[in-house]
């Protein structure tokens, strides 16, 4: 997103962060000198709420007990575990979690194999025992019994650790780049400014400067997203997804072999329906002569900080990678995002051909500082498959970013 952060992420929040530097609480370092010891062990069911605690004290969100026993009792991908699988890793100390890494298994289909993979979430460690992340990631990349190991929201400092652990960054060349839309510039501005934690007029006349430019930054590189014709479209929530959602993920399976999570019905429905939250997931639909031919789901977010409404293309999947039918559903999510208010449509991944059709529309992107994806298959007939670009249909689907509220 070079032209946004050139007009408000630069001279604008610099300005903000110089009159707000003095006002920013420093840590105790004293505390970060003399940690107490710390054990670390094996996630329990009954370690949710100190863990739910030191997630949301580091701004990783509220997660409720339904959402654990939904990851770990009701998960379609327990069962296929032929030993005791993990929840993850904790670092104690005699006054509580002080570091966390879950593992979440999810289904995949290589071929004809089939495969249990094991998906790294929500690594948290408080500062003064950040040194033991290493072990955390350790345990987390050592667990036997699994096919297929992945983190795919890792930091730079995570990518360095997973680096170190022999695991490797997905072969996509522009995974770390996010495809963006903004569909509300004044809404965008104000979340940036919230972001920064300016208030007052300030606040007002940072939104009102960062909207203009956003405005007008759009109209310059606005172009017209037509969709293809021939198609009917509609949208289903998904707890209605039934049994044509099968018929094209058999379709798909039964194609050129590559790497994909899990998508049956009851699958996505799993995936995609967490207790305690509204529903935020829809899907796509797109039928010609009254046969689906392949689908997208959009999910919804709103950050609580700074009220940001985000959408994300969360799945696309299209019997025989139709170009024509592709299109037309990825310019229905973002019309479908449109009417939903919300404020930003981003999408993550995906294939080169998915991405061909999206950049032709001129969006705006953002590079995160290190690739955010990797994965580690102690297999070596399925490690050498996967060192290649073609063998991989990535996207948020593949990790904890749809999974969590």
């Amino acid at each position: 997103m070079s032209s946004i952060a050139d007009r408000i992420g630069g001279s604008l929040l610099e300005l903000i962060r110089r009159r707000q530097r003095l006002s920013v609480p420093q840590p105790n370092l004293d505390d970060d000198l003399h940690p107490l010891p710390a054990i670390q062990r094996e996630v329990r069911f009954s370690d949710f709420e100190r863990v739910a605690s030191l997630k949301e004290r580091w701004g990783l969100g509220r997660d409720t007990r339904e959402n654990w026993s939904r990851l770990w009792q009701w998960n379609p991908a327990v069962r296929m575990g032929s030993a005791e699988l993990k929840m993850g890793w904790v670092l104690e100390t005699e006054q509580g979690i002080v570091g966390y890494q879950g593992s979440v298994p999810l289904r995949y289909r290589l071929g004809e194999r089939i495969l249990l993979a094991a998906v790294g979430t929500n690594l948290v460690v408080e500062p003064a025992y950040r040194g033991r992340s290493v072990g955390l990631l350790r345990s987390f990349y050592s667990q036997t019994g699994i096919d297929l190991l992945l983190i795919t929201t890792a930091i730079p400092s995570v990518a360095r650790l997973s680096n170190a652990l022999r695991a490797k960054a997905i072969p996509q060349p522009d995974y770390a780049r996010v495809l963006f839309w903004v569909l509300d510039p004044q809404q965008f501005a104000k979340a940036i400014v919230a972001k920064a934690r300016v208030s007052g007029v300030l606040a007002k006349t940072s939104t009102v400067l960062a909207s203009l430019a956003v405005r007008a930054d759009s109209r310059l590189r606005r172009r017209a997203i037509s969709a293809p014709t021939g198609f009917r479209m509609n949208e289903v929530p998904v707890a209605a997804i039934g049994d044509e959602f099968e018929a094209i993920w058999q379709q798909k399976l039964a194609e050129k072999p590559r790497l994909l999570v899990d998508r049956s019905p009851a699958s996505l429905q799993w995936h995609f329906m967490i207790p305690g939250i509204s529903p935020s997931a829809w899907a796509l639909c797109c039928h010609r002569s009254g046969r689906l031919l392949g689908y997208a789901i959009v999910r919804h977010m709103q950050d609580r900080d700074t009220g940001m409404r985000r959408a994300v293309l969360a799945d696309l999947l299209v019997a025989g990678d139709d170009r024509a039918a592709t299109a037309a559903l990825l310019a229905a999510a973002l019309e479908h995002c449109t009417r939903m208010k919300s404020h930003v449509f981003e999408v993550l991944g995906f294939p080169k051909d998915v991405r061909e059709i999206l950049l032709g529309w001129n969006p705006y992107s953002r590079r995160y500082p290190s690739c955010p994806f990797f994965y580690k298959a102690p297999d070596r007939s399925i490690d050498a498959i996967l060192a290649e670009e073609s063998a991989w249909y990535a996207g948020p689907m593949d990790g904890d970013t749809t999974l969590m509220p």
